[in-house]
């Protein structure tokens, strides 16, 4: 996922949050991001408006035999975090949210 200045994103190979992730697919498009803050803290707001592939985990999760329609257009919320070192880390819940089971983004080290 590239966040750029402008509010455009870049994702690429991104799963579904929530129940959503048990179906299995993974997305790559373009969209936008916002960065909100309510009264639980920052959120990011990012939403794929132009779908450009589909892909699916191996192996699904999924345990029903029926595979359903990837979205065209998808939409996640990032909770903002930082780690131990102060460092900001964007992350959101997947499959069962009583799970707790998180789904974190990390930074690719430049070249």
């Amino acid at each position: 996922m590239e966040l750029r200045e402008d509010g455009t994103a870049l994702l690429e190979k991104l799963d579904g949050q929530d129940f959503d992730f048990d179906d299995g697919w993974r997305l790559s498009g373009t969209g936008t991001w916002q960065l909100t803050d309510d009264g639980g803290g920052q959120v990011l707001r990012l939403a794929l408006s132009a779908r450009t592939r589909v892909e699916s985990r191996s192996p699904a999760t999924a345990t029903d035999t029926s595979t359903p329609t990837p979205p065209s257009t998808y939409a996640w919320s990032f909770y903002v975090g930082r780690d131990k070192h102060d460092e900001v880390r964007l992350f959101f819940f997947y499959g069962d949210p009583d799970a707790g089971n998180r789904y974190v983004m990390t930074r690719e080290t430049g070249s």
